[in-house]
């Protein structure tokens, strides 16, 4: 895949405060980009957790009018991202904060694209080019290391008429600042570290295997691979080893950046569509499929896995025994940090097929580094169940 001749192009607009307390600067950015109104979209488990207390006491303390949305349900729907927007118009807000996991920073971005183009229903802006506004000052402010996408351009909505996961994409959708604040991970509890972990591992290695892969998003994805499998197991059995959980949300927002300039690929293809049909945790889907779309996309990526499992600071005598030490060593980490098996969900053996047919449907199958049909993914998919690896 080594190709140094390719042109490519790298943009990335959201400006990054990261460190420890760096949370405080929270009123001093809004201020800088003009921000006087926002709305807060979140969820409860973020309110419940008091984290959305030490935000808006920020806010409060600045003389800044806020309205908080905290809706948010996991795998966010479209009905959130569109009350979200209707409670903002009525609060006239000109801004927004997104602060928690994936779910509200993605809604809120899907929050802004209504707001940018004055529309009702978000359906009509899914796709890479159908977002063409730029959003109100968007700030993302990360309380889990996962999902990156503090620092990505997608939002992933599922639709509720139609029963599955949209990507709405644009370099508008972008944040226009990030804080990342390590200390508002402490509180995550572990069997979410473990998920939300998974879920920034299979980012990395995704964008590094991935068809459009270019040497700025590899070189940060080979980074996160290192920071996140050298990090995961402690920050789920130590969830106040503050180390740990600065090198995770490192690692994450790494990891965000590298899928985002490159992209993910059948992990996530099948991923979204066993979680947009069953509603289940995202990282928990990544993790289920990762080890087994290696072993599929194998012998396309040798020298790539063999790179990640030296990453992963794995020793090996050839370059095929280091990539299959690279899948193992994701399926063990599964293992190790507790989260579920395939078979042991409630998912019927007769949604297979439907399965394979939106996953080959998802606009990320053509960036796995191995072509696959709905057949193959019915292979996955079965290989995975079973637990043959």
């Amino acid at each position: 895949m080594n190709n140094f001749t390719s042109p490519f192009s790298f943009t990335l607009p959201t400006k990054i405060v990261y460190g420890l307390g760096c949370l405080k600067s929270l009123s001093d950015e809004m201020k800088t980009f003009g921000g006087k109104r926002p709305i807060i979209v979140t969820d409860k488990g973020v309110r419940n957790a008091g984290i959305l207390d030490k935000v808006t006491s920020i806010l409060d303390k600045d003389g800044i009018k806020y309205i908080v949305y905290d809706g948010v349900e996991a795998n966010p729907k479209d009905v959130n991202a569109e009350e979200g927007a209707r409670i903002a118009r009525e609060f006239s807000s000109d801004s927004i904060i997104a602060v928690g996991g994936g779910s509200p920073i993605d809604c809120a971005k899907s929050v802004g694209v209504l707001l940018a183009h004055n529309a009702d229903k978000i359906k009509k802006y899914e796709g890479k080019t159908a977002a063409t506004e730029p959003l109100p000052l968007l700030i993302t402010i990360p309380t889990t290391s996962g999902t990156g996408s503090e620092l990505t351009f997608s939002s992933v909505i599922t639709d509720t008429a139609n029963n599955y996961k949209m990507t709405v994409k644009s370099q508008y959708t972008a944040a226009k600042v990030a804080i990342c604040d390590p200390e508002l991970t402490l509180s995550l509890p572990s069997h979410i570290t473990a998920s939300t972990g998974m879920d920034a591992l299979t980012h990395a290695i995704e964008a590094y295997t991935a068809t459009c892969a270019e040497p700025i998003s590899d070189a940060v994805a080979l980074y996160a691979v290192e920071l996140i499998y050298n990090n995961l197991l402690t920050a789920v059995n130590e969830g106040s080893n503050l180390e740990a959980r600065s090198a995770m949300l490192l690692g994450s927002m790494l990891a965000g950046i590298a899928f985002s300039h490159s992209d993910v690929a059948s992990v996530h293809c099948v991923a979204e569509s066993l979680g947009g049909v069953y509603d289940l945790p995202h990282g928990v889907c990544n993790a289920i499929f990762l080890p087994y779309v290696m072993d599929y996309n194998m012998s396309f990526c040798l020298e790539r896995y063999a790179r990640i499992a030296k990453a992963m600071g794995i020793e090996y005598a050839t370059i095929e025994d280091g990539a299959k030490k690279a899948v193992n060593a994701v399926k063990k980490l599964a293992v190790d940090v507790k989260l579920p098996l395939f078979s042991s969900l409630s998912v019927n053996q007769s949604d297979f097929e439907m399965l394979a047919e939106m996953s080959v449907k998802n606009i990320s199958t053509e960036s796995n580094p191995r072509p696959m049909s709905k057949e193959d993914y019915m292979a996955v998919i079965e290989n995975a169940f079973a637990g043959n690896l």
